[in-house]
């Protein structure tokens, strides 16, 4: 099989009404539309993009089964795209995930949902959601995979570590950050640099990071959607406002990363679980 060496990538920055799925959609068409005018093959919107954060008690009106007809008109929309958007599933009457829907070839392919659930500083998802308990991984096109892991997921880093052993071409990373949620001495905005760096250093692994912008409530979501190569190089920064940012990652540079500092390779999963099996 040919493995095509270029992959096309996008973040959609953009700021969620809250409450309003309608108003979202239309917004996530308009994104999709213009992202497949520019040849992107995978396209990333924030965390619950489709709802926005800080819904408390109306997850019930806003969740959705993962066969709702509005993920359908998205998935239509995608087209051979993949598209990653954020909603909250409803599994069953009263069990929540903060989930995303994967999209592509014009279906739903998988859902992801959270597993690391924040209840500090401001962050009170544990309250709202059960927790997800699986990784995902999917093919995008021939030679090209992903893996997407939801905001507080990359901070937990056994988390990202499981997740990237399955190694995937390009982590997907929708979050919801506010400045100054967790607390006023822990910025968001310089951490979250950090820690995407390190991983796409770490693993070789390019990021396609999406962040809101823009207010909800009392709360300022700072942007700074970005896509990482696989040397932790930034390939596209988003200014603030509502954009599309892209870029072009190459499986050369990949595997060139991934061959001098052999993360994966070196991994020694049975004596990590060993290690950690004395902590349980």
């Amino acid at each position: 099989m040919h493995y095509q060496d270029h992959l096309r990538v996008g973040a959609a920055q953009i700021n969620a009404s809250l409450g309003d799925v309608d108003a979202n959609l239309e917004r996530h068409l308009a994104f999709i539309a213009d992202a497949r005018r520019k040849g992107l093959e995978l396209l990333v919107f924030p965390e619950l993009s489709l709802t926005g954060y800080g819904l408390g008690n109306r997850v019930i009106d806003v969740a959705c089964p993962a066969h709702d007809p509005r993920l359908a008109e998205l998935a239509h929309a995608a087209g051979e795209m993949q598209v990653v958007v954020g909603f909250v599933e409803e599994a069953s009457p009263g069990e929540y995930y903060n989930a995303l829907a994967i999209l592509q070839h014009g279906k739903l392919q998988a859902v992801h949902r959270k597993l690391n659930l924040p209840t500090y500083g401001g962050l009170e998802e544990g309250k709202l959601f059960t927790h997800g308990s699986e990784l995902t991984h999917l093919p995008v096109c021939p030679g090209w995979s992903a893996t997407s892991l939801i905001c507080a997921d990359l901070w937990n880093p056994g988390l990202v570590h499981a997740a990237l052993l399955a190694r995937p071409t390009v982590l997907c990373a929708p979050i919801n950050s506010a400045s100054g949620i967790v607390s006023d001495d822990f910025s968001n905005e310089q951490n979250w640099a950090v820690n995407l760096q390190f991983y796409a250093m770490t693993y070789g692994t390019p990021v396609i990071m999406a962040n809101r912008f823009g207010p909800e409530g009392n709360s300022h979501f700072w942007g700074g959607s970005r896509i990482l190569g696989p040397r932790g190089d930034t390939l596209a920064l988003a200014e603030d406002g509502e954009t599309l940012i892209e870029a072009q990652l190459s499986r050369t540079a990949i595997a060139r990363a991934r061959f001098e500092l052999p993360t994966h390779r070196d991994a020694d999963t049975p004596l990590v679980r060993e290690l950690m099996d004395g902590y349980r």
